[in-house]
């Protein structure tokens, strides 16, 4: 489970992070924190390194004549942001992303707003092809600072089951 130590030498431990497919219960649900608020540099370099040229999420002039009034925050940032939030829940010990459906912008989030996520297990199952591994499904929410929804997807991880993982191998 998160936030796991191990014993690596005597009076010497090593935190471990994430959770084997064994560890997943269909149902559960993570709340990923920290929440993270959204800087002005965080939407402005995203959308440069992303060569996202909407003005909608730079030029404040051009936003400022939208329904938002301001500029909006790089919608492929909010799900990478939500992604990043879970890795330490969901696909710490993964071996691979195996991908997402069903992303959903539901709000406009702005820059100074906070973004939480959670997720829920959707479904869990062995490998049919990988012996040592599985596949773990959830459902990730992004939610501003009052409550309000502002992305979802589902998402696909292929998973170590406990025993089998690459942690040991490369003495991680």
């Amino acid at each position: 489970m998160a936030g796991e130590v191990k014993q690596v030498g005597e009076n010497r431990y090593r935190e471990t992070f994430g959770r084997f497919f064994d560890d997943f219960k269909v149902g559960d649900i993570y709340e990923h924190r920290p929440g993270r608020t959204i800087t002005e540099t965080d939407n402005t370099w995203f959308t440069l390194l992303t060569m996202n040229t909407h003005p909608a999420h730079f030029d404040k002039v051009y936003a400022a004549g939208t329904e938002f009034g301001k500029p909006l925050v790089c919608s492929p940032f909010t799900v990478a942001l939500m992604v990043g939030m879970s890795v330490t829940d969901i696909s710490q010990k993964a071996i691979a992303n195996l991908g997402w459906d069903d992303i959903r912008m539901t709000a406009p989030l702005f820059v100074g707003d906070t973004l939480y996520a959670e997720s829920e297990v959707l479904e869990k199952r062995e490998s049919k092809s990988r012996p040592n591994q599985g596949i773990v499904t959830v459902r990730t929410r992004g939610t501003k600072q009052d409550g309000t929804e502002v992305c979802s997807f589902v998402r696909k991880v292929l998973v170590w089951k406990r025993g089998a993982e690459m942690e040991d191998k490369v003495n991680y």
